[in-house]
């Protein structure tokens, strides 16, 4: 991240992306950002979060599942990781379900 923001500072790059100054600030140190923040972070990056957590990406057309979790601590890069899998697979799953009819 430091690469890329280069000499641009970190209020401007944070309200560019629509992230506080202060989380961008927290993530770019090494604390683990909330969904929300990690999708921004990644679009900015110009990253597949999939590919960040090394998780196979699924082409899923409607509905979209998304999940924002807030805690004051960060994840573990494993429990992010556990999550991210669980949601990919809900989507997974629900697009089956509407394939077949929900049978």
């Amino acid at each position: 991240m430091m690469e890329k923001r280069g000499m641009t500072g970190i209020r401007a790059i944070a309200k560019g992306i629509g992230v506080s100054p202060a989380t961008f600030s927290r993530v770019e140190r090494g604390h683990l950002p909330d969904i929300e923040t990690f999708g921004k972070i990644c679009r900015w990056l110009d990253l597949d979060p999939g590919e960040v957590l090394g998780v196979v990406p699924t082409i899923v057309s409607k509905p979209r599942v998304a999940a924002h979790f807030k805690i004051e601590t960060a994840l573990s890069p494993d429990t992010a990781k556990a999550l991210a899998q669980m949601i990919l697979a809900a989507q997974r799953a629900l697009a089956e379900s509407q394939k077949t009819g929900g049978k």
